[in-house]
């Protein structure tokens, strides 16, 4: 029953996000798109880290 929730969030949060993306896709330019470029390596490391963590307590 879990699943299904969650593929109803993801889809619902699909037809949200796009129309917006396709909205605002102009204004963000690529420099907007480089300059959140840099946070998303120490961003996956970190959540690496804390799912390691969270595995290793249970």
């Amino acid at each position: 029953m879990n699943i299904f929730v969650i593929l109803i969030c993801l889809f619902v949060a699909l037809a949200v996000l796009i129309p917006l993306l396709e909205k605002y896709q102009g204004k963000m330019g690529l420099g907007g798109a480089t300059k959140y470029s840099k946070y998303i390596w120490p961003l996956v490391m970190v959540s690496l880290v804390v799912q390691l963590i969270y595995v290793l307590m249970n």
